[in-house]
């Protein structure tokens, strides 16, 4: 039987009820609450010519409920314009989850960025860090947002980690920052911004209705490699979704390694081409399932094959559905290598020829030291943090992680079948005609797929006056497009001029 791709929701659900959960809460004696701490320094950038000095403010804040109990110390790390008042804010997270914002911090939105070998591995220490003309500190203030578990973040009082690991709990407690840190900075009435990486994105949809319900409306949120509806993530039995959606990228991904025959020159135009041929072709032979005869079955894994560069017969015993792990694994396979689930373009040693699915991502090995590395030593050093106090850069180092996938969604769409934050987007675009989103697709990235977000905006019910309020970008790069030089600078100019137009 096909191994199934469950994301993370294996680790579903709490089990306790609330009468329980209350019962445990007030059992739990009551425990001293260390105090929030932040670290100034003065910090720099210089784009296009022009340097700009910035107050900046890294630690904790002591994160209160409705009642002004205390709740958790959150981290975050604040740029502001030295001398300016009322700038536009950005409130910025990564994905996960959880994980912390070091990678959009150190990649394309803080004033520095490391320097790495895209689309290849980066040497050893040290790394080369640099003046960031891409930051958008030009335009905008900035908040970049660690999570309860990540970061120097942490629950405090009769809080815990569980109070906090979950799609609702997670926006509850994000919400609740950025409401406590506009006041607390007089920003409310500062033209505001989100803006998500990956599971952020997922968060985002959720998040800037919560805002909105509380009377904080946003200018716009920036999407960075989204996904809205969890199951597109899933390669399930009887549901054919995941397979169609990722087709598209597997084919661009051919298409980037010279797997594809007289290749159109224009990626682009390949992968308009690419998307007429799964909505006119491969979604009806796969909606035929068992009924597609064995002429058909075998003119499609044909037609398959010349998108994708793997074999006719590959596809055929695959009943012409391919995981992306298996797709990883397969492609250059007889080179001896497998590519990249967050950046397609990235290759890396397939330590098992004979395997299924890929014991690692090539993306992940290639970044992670060097953004890791080099951003704690920017923390502790130029930003003055507390070398006693541990920056946790992913929840996968705390014992115990369980997130509770479960969200309560929008009445109005009939109740959920399957994990979706798209109907709080959607709501939230329709009770503020305002709302401007911007989304930014990877056309290699094989975690959040383009087309699959393509799916989901097309299916949100919105009248004709709010589609054009969504703006999709696209790059020729992958989950993380700021690694790509070229596209560094297309970030730069395209949420640039969103944030212009908007903010007005």
């Amino acid at each position: 039987m096909k191994k199934y791709l469950l994301f993370a929701l294996a680790l579903l659900v709490c089990t306790l009820s609330p009468a329980q959960d209350k019962k445990e809460s007030e059992s739990k004696p009551d425990k001293p609450v260390p105090e929030a701490k932040t670290f100034k320094s003065a910090q720099s950038v210089t784009i296009d010519g022009r340097t700009y000095s910035l107050n900046t403010e890294v630690g904790t804040h002591l994160l209160r409920d409705t009642d002004d109990e205390p709740m958790a110390l959150f981290g975050f790390t604040y740029y502001k314009l030295a001398g300016a008042k009322n700038r536009p804010i950005i409130f910025a997270f990564n994905g996960g989850p959880l994980s912390a914002s070091f990678w959009l911090h150190f990649g394309i939105l803080g004033p520095k960025r490391v320097v790495v070998n895209d689309p290849d591995y980066t040497g050893p220490a040290p790394y080369k860090v640099v003046n960031n003309e891409y930051s958008l500190l030009d335009q905008a203030d900035l908040v970049m947002i660690d999570p309860v578990g990540v970061g120097f973040s942490r629950p405090v009082g009769k809080s815990e980690f569980k109070d906090f690991w979950g799609v609702d709990q997670d926006i509850n407690s994000i919400g609740r920052f950025i409401e406590q840190f506009l006041i607390r900075e007089g920003r409310m009435n500062a033209a505001k911004y989100l803006l998500g990486e990956s599971y952020g994105t997922f968060r985002n949809a959720g998040l800037v209705k919560w805002l909105q319900d509380r009377g904080i409306a946003m200018n716009g949120v920036v999407m960075v490699s989204s996904v809205f509806e969890l199951q597109h993530l899933l390669f399930g039995p009887g549901d054919d979704t995941a397979y169609l959606i990722h087709f598209p990228t597997y084919a661009t991904t051919a298409w980037y390694h010279n797997k594809i025959p007289n290749k159109n020159p224009s990626l682009e135009a390949f992968a308009q081409e690419v998307r007429n041929f799964t909505e006119n072709e491969y979604a009806p032979a796969l909606l035929k399932g068992d009924r597609l005869s064995p002429a058909e079955k075998q003119a499609m894994a044909g037609k398959l094959a010349g998108y994708t560069g793997v074999s006719a017969d590959y596809w055929l015993r695959a009943n012409l559905r391919v995981t992306n792990q298996e797709f990883f694994q397969e492609l250059l396979r007889s080179q001896g290598e497998t590519v990249g689930r967050l950046d397609s373009r990235f290759t890396g040693v397939n330590e098992d020829l004979l395997g299924q699915y890929a014991e690692t991502d090539p993306q992940s090995d290639a970044l992670s030291p060097p953004y890791i590395a080099a951003y704690l030593d920017y923390l502790y050093e130029a930003l003055g943090a507390d070398k006693s106090m541990t920056y946790v850069t992913s929840t996968g180092l705390r014992d115990g992680f369980r997130w509770d996938w479960k969200h309560r969604g929008n009445d109005a769409w009939g109740g959920q079948v399957a994990i979706s934050t798209l109907p709080d987007m959607a709501t939230a675009m329709k009770q503020n005609p305002g709302l401007k989103i911007l989304i930014l697709n990877g056309y290699y990235d094989l975690a959040t797929v383009f087309y699959g977000v393509e799916h989901s905006i097309s299916h949100m019910d919105l009248p004709a006056t709010l589609q054009k309020n969504i703006l999709m970008k696209y790059y020729e790069a992958g989950h993380m497009m700021y690694t790509h030089e070229p596209s560094m600078k297309q970030f730069k100019e395209e949420v640039g001029a969103f944030i212009s137009e908007t903010s007005n």
